[in-house]
């Protein structure tokens, strides 16, 4: 039983995260950022109401199970496409990320409720409690060290989170197929600080679920 109790342990973090990801993907997230006063405005043109008109059906197609014509198809006022090619092919390349990340957060759950109801059946559920425990406190370390990458992006040098970004989008993406110019949609759309907030809005609520676990469960055994 200690042995899945580690799992547990594991799958926690997982979890949490994939929660926190969940909710960054819906409209909640990009309503309250983009009325954020700090947030940067577009150069080329983007109003506030542009950018809450374009950005639900870029994150919604995240999420469903569109093909990349769900984005293909938008047009501006002029009939030109919202995205070009090179933005489309990301954007399919970021769908396979989330919804790998999805499968992954699911996968956790199960994980997790299966694990209770073995422990529950053999009338061990302090060790699996044990184990949420540490996870949390696994959940906070990483979820700290997040929102410090961030937090000193904005506060101290932009390279200690472009260079953190960077590295992230090496692991899922080839070459410099995510790198755009500046007046690209996703970029007039999704800028830095948007990455910057959306990684400290979800440590914050990761880390509040790793918290309540480490605290909340006293240690047993």
């Amino acid at each position: 039983m200690k042995i899945l109790s580690h799992l547990i342990s594991l799958a926690t973090p997982v979890a949490l995260m994939g929660f926190a990801l969940r909710v960054m993907l819906t409209p909640l997230y990009f309503n309250v950022e983009y009325n954020m006063p700090y947030f940067p405005e577009d150069p080329y043109g983007f109003t506030k109401a542009d950018r809450l008109k374009w950005a639900e059906p870029s994150v919604e197609y995240l999420v469903n199970s569109a093909d990349i014509s769900h984005l293909g198809d938008l047009e501006f006022d002029n009939g030109m496409p919202i995205y070009n090619e090179r933005e489309l092919s990301h954007m399919e390349d970021v769908k396979g990320v989330v919804q790998g990340s999805l499968k992954a957060w699911y996968l956790s759950l199960a994980i997790l409720a299966a694990l209770a109801f073995l422990f529950w059946r053999a009338q061990a559920m302090p060790e699996y409690l044990n184990g949420l425990r540490r996870g949390g406190w696994w959940m906070i370390v990483l979820a700290a060290a997040l929102a410090f990458i961030a937090g000193a992006g904005i506060l101290l040098n932009p390279d200690i989170f472009w260079n953190f970004f960077a590295w992230f989008h090496s692991l899922f993406f080839e070459g410099d197929s995510w790198l755009f110019y500046n007046s690209d949609t996703l970029i007039r759309l999704f800028p830095i600080r948007f990455w910057q907030d959306a990684v400290i809005a979800m440590a914050v609520i990761a880390l509040g679920g790793g918290a309540g676990l480490a605290y909340g469960i006293r240690r047993t055994g």
